[in-house]
């Protein structure tokens, strides 16, 4: 268990407005404490230690890669956070209408988080190779220009490949 502050804080709102609880963003997956379960749940924080201790003694769940003990500043002992695995298992043991709306909404911010991820490092993979693909062609061009290598039918050739590779660009930004 490391003792590295947590990363990004979302906000949980569920859909009826009941349960609000701030859900850490670390490692790829939520952190929540029991008393942030319980708050989600609707459901006491005994029932909730009840059901995370079930969860990890049937052994469904690993407790040294599902559980994160962090120091806290103004706490005197470090404070126990539980990753989203433990999170949905709790929820489903629990069998609440706000756990059902967690489990919904989680697993749509991880998607969403996977997606744009996945997104942006294709965005970039394509952009760079537009960018390799509009220099070959301004090189090519620049290069036939410069040694009066075409005729005036090459060159008009040319220059609608060069105009129409700019588009290239645009309808990726705008598309």
């Amino acid at each position: 268990m490391d003792n590295r502050p947590v990363g990004e804080v979302l906000v949980y709102r569920a859909s009826n407005g009941q349960a609000q609880v701030e859900v850490r963003v670390d490692r790829e997956t939520v952190w929540l404490t029991q008393d942030q379960m319980g708050r989600l749940f609707g459901r006491e924080r005994s029932v909730i230690s009840k059901h995370v201790q079930n969860v990890f003694s049937s052994e469904e769940l690993d407790d040294k890669s599902n559980v994160q003990k962090l120091h806290i500043p103004g706490s005197d002992k470090p404070v126990i956070y539980y990753n989203l695995d433990v999170i949905i298992s709790v929820g489903y043991r629990v069998k609440s209408k706000q756990g059902v709306q967690f489990r919904q909404w989680a697993t749509g911010v991880l998607r969403e988080y996977l997606l744009k991820g996945y997104a942006l490092n294709q965005s970039r993979i394509t952009n760079q190779t537009l960018e390799e693909a509009q220099n070959a062609i301004d090189l090519l061009s620049n290069t036939l220009t410069a040694n009066a290598l075409v005729t005036d039918k090459g060159q008009a050739i040319l220059d609608l490949v060069t105009r129409y590779a700019k588009t290239w660009r645009l309808l990726l930004q705008f598309g």
